[in-house]
């Protein structure tokens, strides 16, 4: 098992060179602080794969002001993502809970697994076009099946790139679903 640390340009520049304005200080520690948690992350998702005996590698990076890490490369890594990602959210949770454990800060960290996510955002950045397409056609609502927060947020943005509709979320977790309306 290997560990790859890529830092996204702004937090080589945050860490690496010195203030040149007063809004530089605050930048690097945010920076610093999301590598840090992306490294306890990094640890802690290595021990679990070690216990299970699951090869992968880890690689973390800092994309959108929150720390990602995302595992690849082994043969077994889909049953930590589950059926739906079920168990990758799980995962991403108890993940979170341990970065909190060290840090004492409530973490927003992203996990993929196998690269499930990224597959996942690309689907459902379609559905939403699609669907709001189809609102502007018809002029009905589409209430699309309910949906993780992770899901409903890229359904948002997709739709929020068509104009003529828009989209709100209706509710309670874990039923909670898109519904796109015509503007």
């Amino acid at each position: 098992m290997s560990e790859t640390v890529q830092e996204s340009p702004a937090v080589a520049e945050a860490t690496d060179s010195p203030a040149t304005d007063e809004s530089s200080p605050e930048v690097s520690n945010t920076e610093a602080l999301l590598v840090q948690e992306g490294d306890i992350a990094g640890d802690y998702l290595e021990r679990l794969l070690d216990l299970l005996d699951y090869d992968g590698d880890i690689d973390l990076d800092v994309e959108a002001g929150r720390a990602v890490v995302s595992i690849d490369g082994g043969t077994d890594l889909e049953k930590l993502v589950g059926g739906r990602g079920q168990v990758l959210e799980a995962l991403q949770e108890l993940t979170r809970l341990a970065v909190q454990q060290d840090t004492g800060v409530r973490s927003r960290l992203m996990l993929d697994v196998a690269g499930w996510r990224a597959g996942r955002r690309e689907e459902l950045s379609e559905m939403g076009r699609s669907s709001a397409e189809e609102v502007l056609k018809t002029g009905q609502a589409a209430r699309l099946r309910p949906m993780t927060p992770f899901e409903r947020k890229i359904i948002h943005d997709a739709v929020a790139a068509i104009e003529g509709v828009h989209s709100e979320s209706e509710g309670e977790e874990p039923n909670r679903k898109v519904v796109i309306f015509k503007s």
